[in-house]
């Protein structure tokens, strides 16, 4: 528990040990976290109600692997160091960027393996130019702080960040919640959506969009934080009845409060450096989506 004392000195007129640690330091972290941790579980549910794939997340599509090649690029170009918000800038360009060639690829009117399987292909060349600028970079010190970077943290984040990369992640919130009702008609198969008034491009188009705003500005500003997408919406379906509308509903506290726990957990499992956010959300993610494969399996 917070003793009131802080909480009162942390919002006093006056500057305080206290107060610059919780406004500089803890708050923004944590609305950061909640933030970040509610756009990935929205868009992992509805990714996984659109493509109707257990294992769809958001990194399926691109957005994650594109905006971290543009926040690299940020780094690669020396642009970070002159220009403070060159890094979360290019991470938003990069998922605006992953949009347009997704649907270059796919064209207008795109089937869900043809998403898939595009969204797959841009995920693979941003992962390659990632590793060829951290290969050629010239300054070994550059390739570790992009090296570190990619693995995912809220760690010196500020009030600044949080008013860069939030608006985005609302909007993006805001746009996938939109999309319930025509993912709960999508259920019944894409003929019965049809007859039901769902036009399958404008959904698409809703869910791609929602999912690189809320996507690309989390790594614009945190880095690669996987998993939280594909862990979230499995641990909450059972609890809203199967319905893709109510699990968006749930999902974005779920993520929240799932990103928050590991975000404090990273402050206090080792007494050396602190462990990324990214890392460990990989080392809960990895089994559980190894457990699911299985599950799967069994099942059919």
């Amino acid at each position: 528990m917070i003793p009131v004392g802080v909480i009162h000195e942390a919002f006093a007129e006056f500057d305080t040990a206290y107060g610059v640690i919780i406004r500089e330091l803890r708050l923004p972290r944590a609305i950061l976290a909640m933030a970040i941790g509610a756009g990935l579980g929205v868009a992992g549910a509805a990714l996984q109600g659109l493509l109707r794939n257990p294992l769809a997340e958001p990194g399926l599509i691109g957005v994650s692997g594109t905006a971290a090649l543009g926040a690299v690029i940020a780094f690669y170009s020396g642009l970070s160091v002159t220009f403070p918000f060159a890094l979360p800038a290019g991470g938003m360009i990069g998922a605006l960027i992953s949009v347009v060639l997704l649907y270059m690829l796919a064209g207008r009117d795109p089937s869900v393996l043809t998403l898939i399987l595009a969204g797959v292909a841009i995920s693979a060349l941003a992962g390659a130019l990632t590793t060829l600028a951290l290969n050629l970079s010239p300054n070994p010190y550059a390739a570790f702080e992009i090296f570190f970077w990619l693995m995912g943290s809220l760690a010196d984040r500020s009030l600044n960040h949080v008013a860069l990369a939030v608006p985005f992640i609302t909007v993006g919130i805001v746009l996938l919640m939109t999309t319930g009702p025509s993912l709960d008609a999508l259920t019944l198969g894409e003929d019965v959506a049809q007859s039901l008034g769902v036009r399958l491009s404008g959904l698409q188009a809703r869910v791609i969009i929602g999912t690189a705003l809320a996507v690309g500005a989390s790594v614009s500003v945190a880095g690669v934080i996987g998993f939280v997408g594909l862990v979230v919406p499995h641990l909450l379906r059972h609890a809203v009845g199967q319905s893709p509308s109510r699990l968006l509903i749930v999902s974005a506290p779920g993520g929240a409060a799932l990103t928050l726990a590991a975000d404090t957990a990273v402050r206090f499992l080792t007494n050396g450096p602190e462990l990324h956010l990214g890392v460990l959300t990989a080392l809960i993610g990895a089994p559980f989506f190894l457990g699911l494969v299985l599950k799967i399996r069994r099942e059919g």
